[in-house]
């Protein structure tokens, strides 16, 4: 246990900050698998939840819960993985 002040205000903050990053990550997450299910079962839904993803992905990236490149990297599998079953089933 710290005991000077600011070393207790850091304890707090940090244990705050990894909670919430914790949700961010599991939303973002549950999003990318809605994403990915929506792409194998329904074209449509997966269609209008393309934009929804890319935002959150954008997002997750600005605020630093994940790297720029990992972001892109994601973005670019579930365009490829849409285009690819859009493909197969025309």
């Amino acid at each position: 246990m710290p005991n000077i002040k600011s070393a207790k205000k850091r304890m707090k903050t940090s244990a705050f900050r990894k909670s919430l990053n914790r949700s961010q990550k599991s939303e973002l997450r549950t999003t990318i698998k809605n994403m990915e299910l929506a792409i194998e079962t329904d074209q449509e839904k997966a269609k209008e939840l393309l934009p929804l993803t890319m935002k959150e992905l954008d997002q997750a990236a600005a605020k630093g819960l994940i790297h720029k490149n990992a972001a892109a990297r994601k973005k670019s599998r579930l365009m490829q993985r849409l285009n690819k079953s859009s493909i197969a089933v025309e």
